[in-house]
């Protein structure tokens, strides 16, 4: 068998080329995978397809190399991540895949934040290769090129989430030739990322691209009190979901700030002049519905029951707040103290803030920083999750969890407030790097296993069960979340552990 020498210094050998619909990719050996990196599965989105639905990508001559990572789309990096970008070609997707065999379960990573990543920074090898299963993690635009929308412009606020769709079309077009099987494809993602598959679910242009899903902390049904994201920030009706019209009005502004009479103007503006407007990144985070891609709210669609039929493994973690009192407050110098934490409540809950101290007393508590980290947890995300849970089991199969190691490696370390469990703690479990790894107990490498093997084998069946692993019975049967922790994988009482009876109506 001939082998190649590439750029990297790589041994590549000849069975490493594949064939996609657009030509020929080569990628590189690790272990007993091949990965495929920087495919590009849509055209680059700029010029007339700045603020408009993908276009398939053009074919190429010759032997790609698909050795290296494809750009991230733009983006300007923020307090937790230095990653920028200004190179609108971006709509890669990285493939990672058993050698051998076909037929095998694909799997689809939508990454969080909105605002920062790619798809690159997730190494799924281990996810594969343990699992058994084709991993594909993807790039999308973020942000004001994501999310943007003016009067008259289709698509406004979906840009994203058509970026999430045209790669799932890729995979489904394509994923055989990894080895893959396109009609056994698992939708995943955490925070944005689980939000976008939660747009997925609701959305009848996305029917039939995938045939599981699991959601690491969505936040589809999420509202928050004033002061509870950022300080001095008002109440949000949502997190994740803003109305066209609303999302127009928002772009209409920003163009009058840059100078734009029209789209087209815009759309000849430098990415760097659009990325200088202060906030774009994060003003246009919400998808918008009322469109298209999204007809109605996504939360009055899951009550009403418009989703697609599919097994769903869902959940959060134990302490998903934290990460967010730590970064924009702990860390920006604005801590709790003990005298703010009567006037935040007061702030956040109004007449009832003096029942909502008393049943988060700071004496519970090791800092006011610790009891307003628990407090909005409870509020935010738990009450939000467990309503999620409600709706889609109402329907389709439904598997809780409750990501619990409260010694998680954090990528944020808060001398001032432990991490814990905190928001995406789990994800280093899925997609452990040799860096990752190397920080973990022998239970928690117990426990990444575990949960890798529950997840591929929801993958392969849409049952995360199987021998050797702890029963995990259906939320159906009783509400019941499987709390994952080391040593200690079993059945909690969520609504208790997260006073939700105390959260009713408030």
């Amino acid at each position: 068998m001939a082998v190649l020498l590439v750029g990297c210094g790589e041994a590549v050998v000849e069975d490493d080329v594949v064939r996609v619909e657009t030509g020929e990719v080569r990628g590189s050996r690790q272990g007993d995978l091949r990965v495929f990196q920087g495919i590009p599965y849509a055209a680059p989105p700029r010029g007339e397809l700045r603020w408009a639905e993908p276009r398939r990508a053009e074919r190429w001559e010759g032997t790609r190399d698909a050795t290296r990572p494809g750009s991230p789309c733009p983006q300007v990096g923020s307090s937790y991540s230095d990653t920028r970008s200004t190179n609108e070609e971006c709509l890669f997707l990285n493939v990672t895949a058993p050698r051998s065999g076909g037929g095998k379960p694909v799997m689809v990573w939508i990454h969080g934040d909105g605002a920062i990543g790619a798809g690159h920074f997730f190494d799924a090898a281990r996810l594969a290769s343990r699992g058994d299963v084709v991993v594909v993690t993807v790039n999308y635009r973020m942000g004001v090129f994501g999310g943007f929308g003016m009067p008259g412009l289709a698509g406004s606020g979906t840009f994203g989430l058509m970026d999430q769709r045209a790669a799932l079309e890729w995979v489904g077009r394509n994923a055989a030739a990894f080895g893959g099987d396109p009609g056994n494809v698992t939708l995943f993602g955490v925070s944005y990322g689980a939000t976008s598959a939660v747009a997925h679910l609701v959305s009848e242009r996305s029917r039939g691209l995938f045939h599981r899903v699991a959601l690491h902390s969505a936040f589809a049904l999420a509202d928050v009190p004033a002061g509870a994201w950022f300080p001095d920030l008002g109440a949000l009706p949502s997190l994740a979901w803003r109305s066209v019209s609303e999302v127009e009005g928002l772009g209409a502004a920003v163009a009058g700030e840059l100078g734009a009479a029209d789209v087209d103007a815009l759309r000849r503006l430098p990415v760097e002049q659009v990325l200088d407007h202060p906030l774009v990144m994060n003003i246009f985070q919400a998808f918008g519905y009322g469109g298209e891609v999204l007809p109605k709210l996504p939360g009055d669609a899951l009550a009403a029951g418009e989703f697609a039929r599919v097994p769903v493994l869902a959940g959060a973690t134990r302490d998903e707040h934290r990460s967010f009192v730590g970064l924009f407050r702990e860390l920006a110098g604005r801590p709790v103290t003990t005298e703010q934490y009567p006037e935040l409540l007061a702030t956040a809950f109004g007449a009832d803030a003096p029942a909502v101290e008393a049943e988060y007393p700071l004496s519970d508590h090791p800092s006011a920083s610790a009891a307003w980290a628990a407090l909005l947890t409870d509020r935010v995300w738990a009450r939000a999750t467990m309503g999620q849970h409600r709706l889609l089991a109402a329907h389709n199969p439904v598997y809780a969890f409750e990501f619990a190691d409260r010694g998680a490696p954090s990528e944020v370390e808060v001398p001032s407030l432990p991490m814990g469990a905190s928001h995406s703690s789990d994800i280093g479990y899925l997609f452990p790097t040799a860096e990752f790894d190397a920080r973990l107990t022998a239970g928690q490498r117990a426990l990444s296993d575990t949960m890798i093997d529950y997840w591929t084998r929801f993958a392969r069946t849409g049952d995360p069960n199987g021998e050797g692993l702890p029963e995990w019975r259906p939320f159906g049967d009783g509400e019941f979340v499987n709390s994952l922790a080391p040593g200690a994988v079993r059945g909690v009482d969520y609504s208790d552990e997260h006073r939700l009876a105390f959260w009713a109506g408030r």
